[in-house]
């Protein structure tokens, strides 16, 4: 049975060129995986070799349907996590020194540049009292790696599932105190490649283009007995799909994914890879990393 949040399996991609070919840009037609639910109504993905990143089985399916997405290139200035629930930002500037191999050097050199940029980038109706980043995941274009980039339409976290995670990764007092105002979750993503995305570049829909009828919460239960929850993505010809064409390393994209202000609407931001019709043969394989934090007002 097929996955919403399941990564497809790409194939190799030919040997660099030394002369690459054009990155694909612009408005296109691409298709891409929505969710359907079960015929009982309880949807559910189960972990079943160890930590996320590892063997899947659940009881949904997906389909495949052809959206038009609007490239943003050029209209940067247009969108902000409080309108669209998403926002790109330029000219970030990144530690050269970090080992994106390396989890501990991720964690002590990229974590607060991350830190940084939220804090630079997110209104909290008044100053950002806290802000706790609790992982983060590397994706590969490629069949031999851990994590593949996401082939479905889906949003990371639900209104119950942010609220586990503020009680996960605060003490129990802080977590009651926290929870009582504004917290958001917020998915910070970059590409990791050495010039720019040219293959299984990210779609992400306006949130105000996806009614909660089109959003719907799946169980994600963990060996070790942690339940999570994600949500996948129904169909809907209303949804407003975008994507950022020639992302660069300078580049983050902001993927809010609750926002406790909005109640269970939480302004959240529907989002998957796809296949890019003009990405050429000869395209440099997508690696990326997004990092998940919530912010506290």
């Amino acid at each position: 049975m097929s996955s919403t949040v399941t990564a497809i399996k790409t194939t190799p991609q030919a040997t660099l060129n030394t002369t690459p070919s054009p990155v694909p840009s612009g408005p296109v037609t691409a298709s891409i995986n929505f969710f359907v639910p079960p015929a009982d109504g309880s949807p559910a993905q189960h972990i079943v070799d160890g930590a996320a990143g590892g063997k899947t089985v659940e009881n949904y399916r997906s389909e495949a349907v052809t959206v038009a997405l609007r490239d943003i290139r050029g209209a940067e200035d247009e969108f902000s996590v409080d309108q669209n629930a998403f926002a790109p930002l330029q000219n970030v500037q990144s530690d050269p020194s970090i080992d994106w191999d390396d989890d501990e050097s991720i964690k002590t050199k990229y974590y607060p540049e991350v830190e940084k940029v939220l804090r630079a980038a997110v209104s909290m109706d008044g100053e950002i009292r806290k802000v706790v980043i609790f992982d983060h995941t590397i994706r590969v274009a490629d069949p031999n790696a851990h994590r593949e980039p996401v082939m479905a339409a889906h949003v990371d976290q639900t209104a119950i599932s942010t609220a586990r995670r503020v009680r996960r990764h605060t003490s129990e007092e802080e977590a009651e105190k926290l929870l009582q105002g504004r917290y958001r979750l917020i998915n910070v993503w970059r590409p990791l490649t050495r010039g720019p995305v040219t293959s299984y570049p990210l779609g992400f829909a306006s949130a105000d283009s996806a009614s909660s009828s089109d959003i719907e919460p799946i169980q994600h239960i963990y060996p070790n007995g942690y339940a999570g929850e994600h949500a996948g993505v129904k169909y809907n010809q209303d949804q407003m799909w975008h994507y950022w064409s020639r992302m660069t390393p300078d580049e983050r994209l902001l993927l809010q994914c609750f926002d406790s202000n909005l109640g269970e609407k939480g302004g959240r931001t529907p989002h998957t890879a796809f296949v890019h019709p003009r990405t050429p043969s000869d395209a440099e394989p997508r690696k990326s990393i997004e990092v998940r934090a919530l912010v506290f007002g």
